[in-house]
């Protein structure tokens, strides 16, 4: 176990369903495993029902409400994937909100799968290099972003990966990211905004 990630607050967002929970739990485990604080960051109080796939895995509890956090209040962010989990979180206020506040305050972020929908929302994407499921390729470049098939891509602070397979490269350079600290981020109007 390293201390890379001592005195750091790692927040992981995800929606009260719908989160594969192997890119929650493998990634959770490389923070803790680096010193870090993981928090469970939800839409709501109780529990969050994850997915193997398309079909339920365990149950996790959360630890903050969306509504009642601060992007401030973390030193890093990790969007777990799942088709449902950013699908549901693009559509709430908040949760955008909260994401755009990662890059406009320049902390690092870390997403995989198909949790870039929620970061296209937050208009996060534009003039960025990422990768995420194939399946986002085409609402990404709609969003002004670059999309690459890569194992991992890390540019300025925001760390992205395709799928499962890719969580050792993944969880690796999110916590080098996570341990470097504030990046060269870009910050649009929707990130900026505390309106809801």
């Amino acid at each position: 176990m390293s201390n890379a990630l001592a005195g750091k607050r790692i927040a992981f967002l995800v929606a009260p369903e719908g989160a594969e929970q192997v890119e929650l739990t493998e990634p959770w485990r490389a923070v803790e495993e680096a010193g870090g604080t993981p928090e469970l960051v939800s839409e709501r109080p109780g529990q969050v029902q994850a997915f193997n796939h398309f079909d339920r895995g365990d149950t996790f509890s959360v630890d903050k409400v969306l509504a009642e956090v601060e992007s401030t209040e973390y030193d890093g962010l990790v969007l777990p994937g799942g088709v449902a989990n950013p699908d549901i979180l693009r559509t709430n206020p908040y949760a955008v909100r909260f994401v755009g506040g990662f890059f406009a305050h320049r902390k690092p972020v870390a997403a995989i799968c198909h949790a870039p929908w929620t970061m296209i929302e937050a208009d996060v994407v534009r003039d960025r290099t990422l990768t995420s499921w194939p399946s986002l390729q085409t609402d990404l470049r709609n969003a002004g972003a670059t999309w690459v098939d890569q194992e991992v891509v890390v540019e300025n602070g925001l760390v992205t990966s395709r799928k499962p397979d890719d969580l050792p490269a993944f969880c690796a350079r999110m916590v080098e990211e996570f341990a470097e600290g504030e990046h060269v981020g870009q910050a649009s109007g929707k990130a900026e905004s505390k309106a809801l």
